[in-house]
C-alpha cells in the first residue's frame, strides 16, 4: 500500500486505524456537520445582537466579522481532528493527552490569523481597511473561546466515534462479524469467532486466532474491550481478553484465580475479575 494512502487510512479518511472500517470517517462527518451547524446557529445570534446594540455598523459589517471566523474555525477544524487521531481522550498512556495543548494553540493562532486575512481581504476589496487592534490581548480573548470550542470538539468526536463502533457490532442476523486487524501498512480481516484471544504487549495487543496465527495491532486492549465487549470478549486480566464463546475450559488455580482454556491456548482469569468468573460459569459465550 501506499504511504500516503496509509497516513489517509489511519487518520480516518479511508477505513479506520483501531479496526472497524469507516467508523472513523464517519466520525468525521458527522462531526463536521454539527460544527457547521453549532457554527452557524451562534454567527446568526452574534450578528444580531451586534446590529440590536451597535445599530450603526449596519448588517454587512457583524455578517463579515462572524462570517469570516465561523469559516476559519470550520476550515481549521482538521488539526483538533489530527490530534484527536494521534491522541484520543482513551489514550494510554495518559502523558500523550499533553498533544493536545501545543494542537489547541495552534488551531486557535491559525483561526485568529485566518479570519483577521479574510477580513482584510474583504475590506481591501471595498476600498477599507480592517484593523484588529493589539494582537496579543486580543488574540487571548480569541483562545479561551477556541480552547473551549476545541474540548468540546475533542469530547464529541470521542462520544460520536464510541456510539458508532457500538452500533458496528450489532449482529446482523445470519452474518458472521468480522474485524480488521491492521499491523503497520498491512490489514488482515478475520472473522470474530476465529479469534480465541487478545492480550496486550507493550503498545500493541496480540490476537491469537484458532488456525494458531498470532497477528500484531497498536491499539490499548482497554480500547477493544469496550468494542467487543458486546460481542461476548471478556476482560479476564489486565493484559487478557477472551472470546467467552470459545472457551472450552475453566480450571482453578487457588486463590480464586482460573485458567480458561480456549482450545490449545489458554489465558489467565484474575481474582480481580469476579464478573468474568460468572459470566464464563454461566455460560455467556453459549
Amino acid at each position: 500500500m501506499h504511504p500516503m494512502g496509509d497516513v489517509w487510512q489511519w487518520l480516518g479518511m479511508s477505513g479506520d486505524a483501531l479496526g472497524t472500517s469507516g467508523v472513523a470517517r464517519r466520525t468525521l462527518l458527522y462531526c463536521y456537520a454539527v460544527a457547521v451547524a453549532m457554527v452557524g446557529a451562534i454567527n446568526a445570534i452574534n450578528v444580531i445582537t451586534t446590529h440590536h446594540e451597535q445599530p450603526q455598523y449596519g448588517l454587512a459589517a457583524p455578517i463579515l466579522w462572524e462570517g469570516s471566523s465561523g469559516l476559519a474555525f470550520i476550515l481549521f477544524l482538521w488539526i483538533p481532528w489530527v490530534a484527536c487521531r494521534i491522541a484520543p481522550l482513551r489514550v494510554r498512556p495518559r502523558w500523550k493527552l499533553l498533544i493536545h495543548v501545543p494542537a489547541m494553540l495552534i488551531f486557535s493562532l491559525a483561526h485568529v490569523t485566518g479570519f483577521i486575512g479574510l477580513r482584510k481581504l474583504v475590506y481591501w476589496f471595498g476600498g477599507a481597511h480592517y484593523e484588529f487592534g493589539a494582537f496579543l490581548p486580543h488574540f487571548g480573548y480569541e483562545l479561551a473561546k477556541d480552547a473551549i470550542s476545541y474540548a468540546i470538539f475533542a469530547a464529541a468526536a470521542a462520544l460520536v466515534e464510541h456510539l458508532l463502533r457500538q452500533l458496528s457490532l450489532i449482529e446482523t442476523p445470519g452474518q458472521t462479524l468480522t474485524f480488521d486487524i491492521r499491523d503497520g501498512s498491512r490489514l488482515t480481516r478475520v472473522r470474530l469467532d476465529q479469534v480465541l484471544a487478545i492480550a496486550s504487549a507493550g503498545n500493541y495487543v496480540e490476537f491469537v486466532l484458532k488456525d494458531q496465527r498470532k497477528l500484531l495491532m497498536r491499539s490499548p486492549l482497554s480500547t477493544l474491550e469496550s468494542e467487543l465487549g458486546p460481542r461476548g470478549f471478556l476482560r479476564t486480566h489486565r493484559s487478557w481478553l477472551v472470546n467467552a464463546g470459545q472457551m472450552t475450559a475453566l480450571k482453578p488455580e487457588g486463590s480464586g484465580d482460573y485458567t480458561v482454556e480456549l482450545g490449545s491456548v489458554t489465558a489467565p482469569l484474575s481474582r480481580r475479575f469476579p464478573a468474568a468468573l460468572a459470566k464464563l460459569r454461566g455460560g455467556c459465550g453459549s
